[in-house]
């Protein structure tokens, strides 16, 4: 079994989270208020924001598999067995 280490986020994901909290929040603050154009502007980039950190989240996991499969079962092995007998 292949040990994972935590790693802390890079800045950009942080920072595209918070924006696309924000972007929420004031989407439902001036949807409340009645500025639906704000509020519909509001809401296009916060769930443009939350689609990318998404696609980030996914090619992270995509690479984390890769990276195990690649580790835990090496393709030289029987070739390299092959050549010592």
């Amino acid at each position: 079994m292949a040990v994972v280490e935590q790693t802390d986020h890079g800045p950009m994901e942080r920072d595209m989270f918070k924006y696309a909290v924000f972007f929420l929040v004031l989407s439902l603050i001036a949807g409340a208020l009645g500025l639906t154009n704000v509020s519909r502007v509001a809401k296009r980039i916060s769930l443009v924001l939350f689609a990318l950190l998404f696609l980030v989240f996914l090619a992270l996991i995509g690479f984390a598999y890769l990276l195990s499969e690649a580790t835990a079962a090496p393709a030289l092995m029987p070739a390299a067995a092959a050549l010592l007998a």
